[in-house]
């Protein structure tokens, strides 16, 4: 075989280049930094660096929906510290209060309607996933109703897309009721209706989720009331809205007004020591106005008015006080004392709701501790709650319609359960 018949070497390979490398007249050629490439690296820039000069500068991140800012996690916590990482990401980030004040302001000045914020509420059937994913359901985080009225999106999504049902939440009730009693305490529960319940009239005509939340709202407070720990307020805080002439939530609020406070201390009270109440002298006092809760979840403003009450357990000295409403750690209320007051002790788990109760608990129980449920979430927490209510002869609970509707709050964890029952049994 001659030299000519043998067959050609394969020819070298070339280096690997970047594509932005090669000669411009070569069909692989891109540029590194095209103008859209351009654009988007400066938005990034920007998205990242005005959040940073402005915490530099000595902005922070502010609490504005109502609930505080999600604590960073625990790296103890396993794999939940990933999951939980991206909501304290988005909590602590500068300016967005303003950013969504902005988007709402543009939606509303450039297109004429609300910013969905992730959601449509104004279609009247909801927006359906791909046929590749499963059909979900997008509730709004706020729904406008009739009259200037919103109502909280949570309220009408926790009854239609239950994290388990019903019947298992109750079973977890009951348990911890049974657990907490087999010590020789008391235990009480009370619920505080969402305001789709109790003033459901400024519901929209149309909303994702109407027929279901009917349904669901029925079957909840048939199954609830049936429980002879559990103290349902709806009639007397209908009576009392019917007796103002106005409901006793606010508008543009989530939450009930003084009058739900009024009424927690004393069914409380009554629920231990019927006929407890019979002195009290309830008086009203002055009006307050604060920013409403739901607007900011908008991007907008909005005032909620309410009223003050004096709270006499003897029928003649007031015994209100103004106690703050930090209660996510243990607070104590000791003030109150003589006739008309409940002397016990008293451990009382309670949310958001609890806070327009604080002054009128303490006027009407000498020696309560008030924590929040959530604060048994995380390590040691549930240490903490036990240690509470084991120096105490009742446990209260405290929760919203919209929690115990949704399922799994953390307090009814079976693991949160097993620690309180065991600090309660020591």
């Amino acid at each position: 075989m001659t030299a000519d018949d043998r067959p050609a070497s394969p020819p070298a390979a070339l280096p690997a280049v970047h594509e932005s490398w090669l000669p411009r007249e070569h069909a692989l050629h891109r540029p590194r930094h095209a103008e859209r490439q351009t654009v988007a690296l400066v938005c990034a820039a920007v998205f990242f660096a005005a959040p940073a000069l402005s915490f530099a500068l000595g902005a922070r991140p502010t609490e504005f929906e109502n609930r505080s800012l999600t604590p960073f996690p625990s790296p103890g916590d396993g794999w939940s510290f990933f999951t939980d990482l991206a909501p304290w990401a988005t909590d602590h980030l500068v300016l967005r209060e303003q950013a969504v004040h902005a988007a709402d302001a543009v939606s509303r000045g450039v297109f004429g309607e609300p910013a969905p914020f992730g959601n449509n509420h104004h279609e009247a059937n909801p927006i359906e996933s791909p046929p590749s994913r499963p059909r979900e359901l997008h509730y709004p985080t706020v729904l406008e109703g009739k009259d200037g009225w919103l109502y909280l999106g949570e309220e009408i999504a926790s009854h239609c897309e239950q994290d388990q049902p019903l019947a298992q939440t109750v079973a977890q009730l009951r348990r911890l009721r049974d657990g907490v009693e087999a010590t020789g305490r008391k235990f009480v529960v009370v619920i505080a209706p969402d305001k789709a319940t109790l003033v459901p009239e400024h519901l929209p005509e149309r909303y994702v989720g109407k027929d279901c939340h009917r349904r669901a709202v029925d079957e909840f407070w048939r199954t609830m009331s049936a429980q002879d720990y559990v103290i349902d307020l709806r009639d007397e805080l209908a009576a009392w809205g019917t007796q103002l002439g106005e409901p006793v939530y606010g508008p543009q609020d989530a939450h009930w007004s003084d009058e739900g406070g009024v009424l927690m201390a004393r069914t409380v009270a009554e629920k231990l020591r019927p006929g407890i109440s019979a002195s009290w002298a309830v008086t009203p006092g002055e009006a307050w106005r604060v920013p409403a809760d739901l607007p900011p979840l908008m991007g907008r403003s909005g005032e909620t008015i309410g009223r003050h009450y004096a709270v006499a357990p003897d029928g003649v000295s007031d015994q209100t006080r103004d106690v703050g409403h930090d209660y996510r750690k243990p607070l104590k209320l000791n003030t109150a004392s003589g006739p008309g007051t409940y002397g016990l002790g008293v451990g009382l788990l309670g949310d958001s709701f609890t806070i327009r109760a604080l002054p009128y608990l303490s006027a009407a129980f000498g020696n309560m501790t008030v924590l929040h449920h959530d604060s048994v979430v995380g390590k040691g927490g549930a240490t903490v709650a036990g240690d509470l209510l084991a120096r105490s002869d009742v446990v209260v609970l405290q929760i919203a319609e919209r929690t115990l509707a949704r399922g799994g709050p953390a307090i009814l964890r079976p693991d949160v359960i097993n620690g309180v029952l065991a600090r309660l049994s020591r």
